[in-house]
């Protein structure tokens, strides 16, 4: 796992690999996990008073198939000042994803909220109308999608902007505009790409007030050269 110090600006750059949790599995405390791996990078980072659930100062998390860029704080203080932010929604996150349906336009925007889906426990649903069968409350959701590039031999480089961070959002409201992630057949994108990488979703990075960290290219064995999408 690649680093990326910028202690002054209170903060660290982890490049999170496909197919490694933030934090320990449930069933395997002392499993691989990022947190593992920046301990042992950094053992003094865990000396320091964390929140609970920002062990490490880790101040955000990726589903386990989704590569990108994590960060750290250096203290509990710029922990609290990145959560903020998080909060607030003054944070853009972007990430890249292959997606192989069509659709007639280059750009939209999704603003449909989202809640757990009440039959399926580990999937969630957009609010299709006042009636949709949900469980808990809706949650406000805003993504921004791009049309990038396209994939040799069939389907479409996209990229989503996020100012919220709803569980799935990305994967959820893509699928509802008719753009599920190849591999994604939680919600409908046909059989897993692979063990490691079910789907093809990185985070390319955040940028926010006083926050531009350097973005993480793409890792190798996508199926097309993603070239600086910086």
């Amino acid at each position: 796992m690649s680093t990326e110090q910028a202690q002054g600006k209170g903060w660290f750059m982890l490049a999170k690999p496909a197919g490694v949790p933030v934090f320990p599995p449930h069933a395997d405390p002392d499993g691989d996990c990022v947190l593992h791996r920046w301990r042992t990078e950094r053992p003094g980072i865990m000396g320091e008073d964390w929140p609970e659930g920002f062990s490490g100062g880790i101040a955000h998390r990726l589903d386990v198939p989704t590569s990108g860029q994590v960060l750290a704080a250096a203290s509990p203080d710029a922990l609290a000042a990145i959560r903020a932010a998080f909060s607030s929604g003054a944070l853009e996150k972007r990430y890249v994803f292959i997606s192989d349906g069509d659709v007639p336009w280059d750009s939209h925007t999704v603003t449909t909220p989202i809640a757990h889906d009440k039959r399926r426990k580990s999937r969630m649903i957009v609010q299709r109308g006042t009636d949709t069968p949900h469980r808990g409350r809706w949650y406000p959701a805003h993504t921004e999608l791009l049309r990038v590039a396209p994939v040799p031999g069939g389907g479409w480089v996209w990229s989503a902007v996020i100012t919220s961070g709803v569980m799935h959002q990305i994967r959820v409201h893509s699928a509802s505009v008719g753009i599920v992630l190849r591999g994604d057949h939680r919600y409908g994108g046909g059989p897993v790409v692979t063990d490691v990488v079910p789907f093809w979703l990185h985070h390319l990075g955040l940028r926010g007030p006083n926050l531009a960290p350097p973005m993480v290219p793409v890792p190798g064995g996508w199926p097309v050269n993603m070239g600086d999408l910086e």
